[in-house]
């Protein structure tokens, strides 16, 4: 899941906004994806020895006003893979939407193409198909970072506190996001991996995608009776609606391979209820079939990426290719063509 990334791009800056307005969504995502883009940009800094005014990387902070007070390091590569920002406005800042503002954004990156760090995220962008990021050491010290930060900063309460990730950094910001949940955190996942068939982009009629669809809600409610008893069920329905009340902000693009099918998984609910089969995909949507195949032959997975309620932007604006589809600019961008739409699921 690797980003696309070049040194004329970093050494730019974020020039597309000229103040924030916090209550903007665009300036909101415009913000939180430019932070993601700063620790890309600290990776990169760090494998080519950029130091002191050679760093390109403050620009992406320091442009709205954040302070970097820590990043997170990766144990097994020493890669940096994440960055704690503190903000800081200016006295001539403060105006009618400053209390929209975070007090603290931890944001994570995705998978670089640099050579020092390519190989630990590639294995962890396996992880993901595999249904274990959450075992992972990376998964491990990102969480308990912001564990830390919620509890120590701002003494439990989230509010006030930004989750952000791009691809397999939004894979991280979601799993801490799903165990911070009760803190009230607010979360920007960008292009976050849903690890199934893009069924949408392989296939074209419409009928036979409904179908297929249908089907495999009801195969999931099958496994789910043959893979748990009663007690692990009703275990598992009340993990999955504790989560309805947190309701963190996707970003999406359908030309994404890596992340298109979250489009479809929301969708499928609403068209399921329509049906008259809401019931089935109410348990079906908490299920994934290769999360009870790996517990079936003894490996512990989680499907992190099953949500039961969250914002969904879409970016429509057509893509050179496949590649920008899934790549990080797209998001602070301006005159996007964006469909929102808020999902609460209901239990």
């Amino acid at each position: 899941m690797p980003s696309e990334s070049t040194d004329n791009f970093y050494s730019s800056g974020p020039s597309h906004l000229t103040y924030v307005n916090w209550d903007n969504e665009y300036h909101r995502k415009s913000v939180a994806s430019s932070l993601v883009n700063g620790v890309y940009v600290l990776e990169n800094d760090r494998q080519k020895q950029r130091k002191g005014s050679d760093s390109l990387a403050c620009k992406w902070w320091e442009f709205f006003h954040f302070k970097l007070l820590d990043t997170l390091i990766d144990d097994v590569d020493s890669s940096i893979f994440g960055a704690i920002y503190e903000f800081k406005p200016q006295p001539s800042m403060y105006n009618d939407t400053l209390h929209k503002s975070p007090r603290y954004v931890i944001a994570f990156r995705g998978t670089t193409i640099k050579p020092e760090s390519f190989l630990r995220d590639m294995e962890l962008d396996l992880t993901i198909l595999r249904h274990g990021l959450h075992l992972t050491s990376r998964a491990k010290i990102a969480t308990e970072a912001v564990r830390k930060t919620v509890l120590d900063r701002v003494g439990g309460n989230g509010s006030k506190i930004w989750l952000a990730g791009h691809s397999l950094g939004s894979s991280i910001a979601l799993h801490a996001g799903k165990i911070m949940a009760k803190s009230d955190i607010e979360s920007f996942l960008f292009n976050p991996p849903f690890p199934s068939a893009p069924i949408n982009q392989i296939i074209k009629s419409k009928k036979l995608k409904q179908g297929i669809r249908f089907g495999g809600s009801v195969v999931k409610l099958g496994v789910g009776f043959i893979t748990l008893d009663s007690d692990k069920r009703r275990s598992s329905n009340d993990s999955f609606s504790a989560l309805s009340g947190w309701i963190p902000n996707l970003f999406v693009n359908p030309s994404d391979y890596i992340c298109s099918e979250y489009v479809a998984y929301f969708e499928h609910r609403s068209k399921m209820k329509k049906y008259g089969a809401g019931w089935i995909e109410k348990r079906a949507t908490q299920i994934s079939v290769g999360c009870e195949f790996m517990r079936a032959v003894g490996m512990e997975s989680e499907p992190l990426h099953l949500i039961p309620s969250a914002n969904l932007t879409v970016n429509l604006t057509r893509q050179k290719n496949r590649i920008k589809a899934h790549g990080i600019d797209q998001w602070w961008k301006p005159n996007l063509q964006l469909k929102s739409e808020k999902h609460k699921y209901k239990y």
